[in-house]
């Protein structure tokens, strides 16, 4: 074994590249021919022989030494493993020392932000300065309670938020995995308060789907007396059932009038921040009912970029609550018809009614298609199939507004 005498004593020869003096259960001290010395603890794993630094003599002194040989002994003993921990240590000392929620809170929300839509972003910052930071920013993360969360997102809840309650526990989970990851937590409380929330069930966008009731509401649009731009553009989101914001902001250079086709750019649409960049444009099929409106409204706004330009300016497209004013004008409030509800009522008559594959009406309606993995794909664009069901869907509309060949269909 070693003493205080030995170490201090202790030289390489200069013909060799380091020498070892070895004291007991592993522990050595290695001394290099410029004269420095380590500490190593040599240790094994699966079979493999692997070593631990115990720091430099004298800075680490032969008991000193032994004392830390003695612990990473223990650590081992106790299934963990002494050369991993020390790693993660160190990994933790390279973080920043502020771990406030706060703190940890931004650095994700920064993190994540390049691969946001702005919408979402907002939504997250919100939800973080609104619900999260008045009770949480100067706390370290690690030492919240889950109780402590649980009362924060109940207050959510107390307002009859119960959708923003449950969007801002999603919230406070990612910025809580994040600082489990960074070392900052221990665990991710958010998951032990997920059954404790008031369970919300998100409304759907209401939707005629009676061919009466729609036949009926067809024949009340194409009778409406406000503005010629606000008419057609009624008249088209039934007939091409695309998201209310892609058809309102439609611009007349992504409209091919002559081969009845509209592209809309993939920055246009509802997709992640990537998909928008680098994703391929949406192409719409345009039936001929739908080119007779666009040739229609040409002269009156074919001389700027838009097709519905705002009255105010028109630079800017009508807003989104335009179209839900005229609607509730009409008649049809959200509660009985919505502008997006439109989406639903083709998605539904279209394959209940007359038995259109559904893929081709989820590629009209550019969803993403889930294998049974759960994973987004899509096969094909189904663009020549499209062209024949749009057709065949401004056709009936037709016939519905007429009150002839109607179908009674009941959902199921």
């Amino acid at each position: 074994m070693l003493t205080d005498a030995k170490c201090r004593n202790a030289t390489c020869p200069p013909e060799k590249n380091r020498a070892r003096f070895t004291d007991a259960n592993g522990l050595y001290l290695e001394v290099s021919p410029a004269g420095s010395k380590r500490w190593f603890w040599k240790t094994y794993s699966e079979g493999k022989e692997s070593r631990m630094a115990l720091g430099s003599y004298p800075t680490v002194n032969l008991a000193a030494a032994r004392k830390v040989r003695d612990a990473a002994k223990l650590q081992k003993s106790q299934g963990v493993d002494p050369i991993q921990a020390r790693k993660v240590e160190q990994l933790k000392a390279t973080t920043p020392d502020a771990d406030t929620f706060k703190v940890t809170a931004l650095e994700w929300y920064e993190m994540k932000l390049s691969g946001w839509s702005s919408h979402y972003a907002i939504r997250e910052k919100r939800n973080l300065e609104k619900d999260l930071f008045p009770h949480f920013a100067a706390r370290r993360i690690g030492d919240i309670q889950p109780i402590e969360l649980l009362a924060a997102v109940k207050r959510v809840e107390e307002r009859g938020a119960l959708d923003v309650a449950h969007r801002v526990l999603t919230t406070a989970g990612q910025v809580w995995r994040y600082a489990v990851a960074t070392g900052r937590a221990g665990r991710d409380v958010s998951a032990d308060i997920k059954g404790a929330l008031t369970p919300h069930h998100g409304k759907h966008f209401a939707a005629i789907t009676d061919p009466v009731k729609l036949g009926e509401l067809i024949r009340i649009i194409r009778g409406y007396q406000g503005g010629p731009i606000v008419r057609a553009a009624l008249q088209l989101a039934p007939m091409l059932f695309q998201r209310p914001g892609e058809l309102r902001a439609a611009a007349w250079a992504e409209f091919d009038l002559d081969a009845a086709l509209w592209t809309i750019p993939a920055a246009r649409m509802k997709r992640r921040v990537d998909g928008k960049k680098n994703g391929d444009p949406h192409v719409v099929p345009l039936p001929t009912q739908a080119v007779e409106i666009l040739r229609k409204l040409q002269p009156l706004t074919g001389h700027g970029t838009l097709l519905f330009p705002g009255e105010r300016s028109h630079d800017r497209p009508i807003s989104d609550n335009t179209l839900r004013a005229a609607l509730l004008t009409l008649g049809y409030g959200p509660d009985k018809q919505s502008v997006h509800g439109f989406r639903a009522t083709a998605r539904t008559m279209l394959a209940e009614i007359h038995d259109v594959d559904p893929l081709v009406i989820e590629a009209q309606l550019a969803h993403a298609v889930k294998d049974a993995n759960g994973r987004s794909y899509n096969r094909t664009t189904y663009l020549k199939h499209r062209a024949t069901m749009m057709q065949q869907w401004a056709d009936y509309l037709d016939k519905l507004a007429k009150g002839a060949d109607v179908i009674e269909f009941r959902a199921a």
